[in-house]
């Protein structure tokens, strides 16, 4: 029976490193990291995350703002608020909530985030930064996936990983960084033919497809440390991950659940990249 990787339970171990360096940074720079998360519109779900981030970064002790905008506003006005926000001296984070009306360009949103401030990891100057190995700030989700498998002691060398899922959110950038680690990285995805035996060749499976209960116990190497990134209803309106939970821990050595495991870690490398920002402007 696989060990479950508590991410609520490590988030809080991340969330208090940062809330230590706060005061220290205070005392050394005169002022507290700041934040600032924009949300437009009034997405159920984003609301959520937002209302989540905000209650991180006051646990941390740090600056945040919460700017809320109506679908409404116009591409340009809202280029424009984080064009002011990127000249702010005082703010070292900028977030922009996706996903963003469909009459706004998410590319251009993100593009227009300065590099130095983009605690996301999603300027293309950050990617460039990963791919090419160097000093960059990293995705948030992709970070706490290995803090998740640092947690366990795994040693990655040598080990095979395969990544489902190829976004430039989680999929690409995990893959990435399981490779600075040594392991030979396989990027399958929802179109992989046998995608059973793909996932079976693996050491560590990290399952970030967006597809409820896609790899289900039979499709799992015995012994594999699953990371489940997924975050969907199953048929009764229940959360589940992209991983069969219940078929898959009783194969797995380590997997992560649904709620509370990928999720938390998240949140809680945006306040380890707010403080990263911060260090960058001085």
């Amino acid at each position: 029976m696989g060990n479950i990787i508590d991410g609520k339970a490590l988030s809080l171990v991340v969330k208090d490193e940062v809330k230590a360096e706060v005061p220290v940074l205070e005392a050394q720079y005169g002022r507290k990291p700041c934040l600032v998360v924009i949300i437009v519109g009034e997405n159920p779900a984003s609301q959520v995350y937002v209302r989540n981030k905000v209650k991180a970064a006051a646990y941390t002790g740090m600056e945040s703002r919460l700017i809320e905008l109506p679908a409404t506003i116009t591409e340009e006005a809202l280029l424009k608020q984080i064009e002011d926000l990127n000249n702010d001296p005082v703010v070292d984070g900028i977030l922009v909530q996706l996903p963003l009306p469909k009459h706004i360009d998410e590319e251009k949103v993100i593009d227009t985030i300065s590099k130095e401030k983009d605690v996301d990891g999603f300027h293309p100057g950050n990617v460039a930064g990963l791919w090419l190995g160097k000093k960059c700030i990293v995705p948030c989700t992709p970070a706490g996936i290995m803090r998740l498998i640092d947690s366990i002691g795994l040693e990655l060398k040598g080990k095979n990983a395969v990544v489902v899922g190829r976004s430039n959110i989680v999929g690409k950038p995990i893959a990435k960084l399981l490779l600075d680690r040594h392991a030979t990285v396989t990027i399958a995805h929802s179109r992989t033919a046998d995608l059973g035996a793909v996932c079976r060749t693996a050491d560590v499976l990290v399952v970030a497809v967006g597809k409820a209960k896609l790899v289900t116990g039979d499709m799992v190497k015995p012994g594999a440390v699953v990371i489940d990134v997924g975050m969907n209803r199953d048929e009764e309106g229940k959360l589940c991950g992209d991983v069969d939970f219940a078929s898959a821990q009783p194969v797995a050595s380590y997997i992560t659940p649904v709620p509370g495991g990928v999720g938390p870690m998240t949140i809680a490398m945006l306040m380890k990249n707010t403080i990263e920002c911060f260090k960058n402007h001085f």
